[in-house]
């Protein structure tokens, strides 16, 4: 994406009336650093929750949470979609479904036990 930026904005710089060499490396630099402020600052935790969407429930017990689903912008077809790639037949067998900030949906089928997938590391200290 940012390799088709760098060439959509050097393309009047190519062929307009302005073909000067230094002026496509300023700009080519000044999209180069801001792309490097910007992976610096998404690494900041407020910066990061800022732009990151929390995840949200769009289906619940088998059934759909129309509101969110509204407000997200996922339609029915797209969540049944979901469902059919988790190998379950019908939208009475989930127990929830996740809309993930990576625009996932994921599935959690009815009947099944939670299991926390958080484990204790420990750190060995050498001295």
């Amino acid at each position: 994406m940012f390799i088709l930026l760098v060439a959509n904005a050097l393309q009047p710089a190519i062929t307009g009336p302005d073909s000067s060499l230094g002026g496509g490396f300023i700009l080519i630099a000044t999209l180069v650093g801001l792309n490097f402020l910007v992976g610096k600052l998404d690494n900041l935790p407020r910066i990061h929750r800022l732009f990151t969407p929390a995840p949200a429930v769009v289906m619940r017990d088998g059934k759909y949470l129309t509101d969110v689903m509204r407000r997200e912008g996922v339609d029915q077809e797209e969540v049944e979609m979901a469902i059919r790639e988790h190998g379950i037949a019908d939208a009475k067998e989930v127990q929830l479904a996740v809309l993930e900030p990576d625009g996932t949906i994921s599935i959690v089928p009815a009947g099944t036990a939670m299991q926390r997938s958080k484990r204790r590391i420990r750190y060995h200290h050498r001295a």
